[in-house]
Formats: structure tokens, C-alpha cells, sequence
């Protein structure tokens, strides 16, 4: 796997890791505030839902937090504003919106699109009280709902957490990106989640580690890599 590294950190260092206060989250990043809100918590959406309410695709309300890996991303898109500005970009599980609402930050013209309904109803509400526009779609990404090479560029972050998940992604990437189209994939460090890479390889993509650093978030802290994908 070709390396290609950034050295510096992305993310400035901090003796108090950000996290949520009664329900609301303000969040600086390369001198930007980022304002998130939920409706509640992941353990009390959890609760609320209920064996049924998961579904056959367990369908976890993982989209109600922040995590480590959105932050790296985020503070990556700023990393590479000039490559995202006016391009069109597609955010891929973009949860409540916090890499979705970065790229749009920073001048990309972002689709966002997340399996869930409550997610992008939260995205819409986080991209209106931030001031920022973004195209939003609830899509499954077995279904892709945009025609083929609509983006140039795609990211997302912690997206690979189950191995199953990569028999669906790997045509949506061939199908949305246009020719010399990239993928930036902000994924920890996760044993299911390590053959990801020499698979990719193997199925005809070129494979890039871009950089590798410790995030924190709330009481969380995770050591994240950040990887270009091409077609």
C-alpha cells in the first residue's frame, strides 16, 4: 500500500476533548464553529427502539454521536479545501452532517446521503443552523439514487465497521465517481475491518495512507487512519 502521509496533527491538541452538552456540541475546527444538535442521546435512541425496531440491515442509531474518525475527516476537508472547492462531493453516511456540513464549509458542492430518515432530518436542521447548504437524500447504498460519475470526489468516515458492508460499497464507488474520481474513507484502527484494504487493492483500486493520528472525543480516543481510494 503506497504511503503518502501527512506529519503534522490536523487536530489541535486539547487537554479537554470536545463532547456534547445537554445535547448540543460546539465545535472548532481549523477555526471554524461547527454547531450540532440532537434530539437525543444514541443510548436513549437505543432504548427507545426496541429488538424490532433495528430491522433485518440492524440498523444501529450509531448516526446520534460524533466520532473520532468525523473529526479527522472533517479536519482533513480543510487540510484539502483547494482540491474540494467548487467540486461536486458526495458524503457517504453523513449522520448528522458534521463532514458534510466541513466540505460545504470549505467550498464543496456536497451531497450527503445516510440510510437513515432521523439522520438526514438532523443533518438538514445541523446544515440550517450553521448557515451552510448541502443536497441531502436518504439512500441505501445497495440502491444508489444518482446517476453514474455524478462526483468527483467522496468521503466518509467509520463506514467499514462490519466486513458485510463492503460488498455494497465497492460498486457504489465505481458507480458514483467520475473517471479520476477519489475517495477519502477516515476509518480506526479495527481487526474486522484490516483485509479492507488489500481487498480494495485486489479489486483493481489504488490504495493510499494518508495519515494516521490520535482523536479524542468525550471519553473516547481512537487512533484514526485516513485513506485515498482510486479508481
Amino acid at each position: 500500500m503506497p504511503i503518502r502521509c501527512v506529519e503534522t496533527p490536523l487536530l489541535a491538541a486539547s487537554s479537554t476533548p470536545p463532547q456534547w452538552y445537554r445535547d448540543t456540541l460546539r465545535l472548532t475546527l481549523s477555526g471554524r464553529e461547527f454547531v450540532l444538535r440532537r434530539d437525543q442521546d444514541m443510548e436513549a435512541l437505543w432504548e427507545s427502539l426496541g429488538r424490532e425496531g433495528f430491522g433485518e440491515d440492524e440498523r444501529m442509531p450509531y448516526w446520534a454521536e460524533v466520532w473520532p474518525a468525523s473529526l479527522l475527516l472533517a479536519a482533513w476537508l480543510h487540510e484539502r479545501r483547494e482540491a474540494i472547492a467548487g467540486r461536486r462531493c458526495l458524503d457517504i453516511g453523513c449522520g448528522m452532517g458534521l463532514s458534510a456540513l466541513a466540505g460545504a464549509a470549505w467550498g464543496a458542492r456536497v451531497t450527503a446521503v445516510d440510510h437513515e430518515e432521523a439522520a438526514i432530518a438532523h443533518a438538514a436542521r445541523n446544515a440550517a443552523a450553521n448557515g451552510l447548504g448541502l443536497d441531502l437524500a436518504v439512500m441505501d447504498w445497495r440502491r444508489p439514487c444518482f446517476r453514474p460519475g455524478s462526483f468527483e470526489l467522496a468521503w466518509g468516515s467509520d463506514i467499514l465497521y462490519e466486513i458485510r458492508f463492503y460488498d455494497a460499497l465497492v460498486p457504489l464507488f465505481r458507480q458514483m465517481l467520475a473517471p479520476g474520481g477519489r475517495i477519502w474513507l477516515s476509518q480506526p484502527w479495527r481487526q474486522v475491518s484490516e483485509p479492507v484494504w488489500a481487498a480494495l487493492a485486489a479489486d483493481g483500486f489504488r490504495v493510499t495512507k494518508l495519515h494516521e493520528e490520535s482523536v479524542a472525543f468525550a471519553s473516547t480516543r481512537s487512533t484514526v487512519t485516513l485513506y485515498e481510494i482510486g479508481l
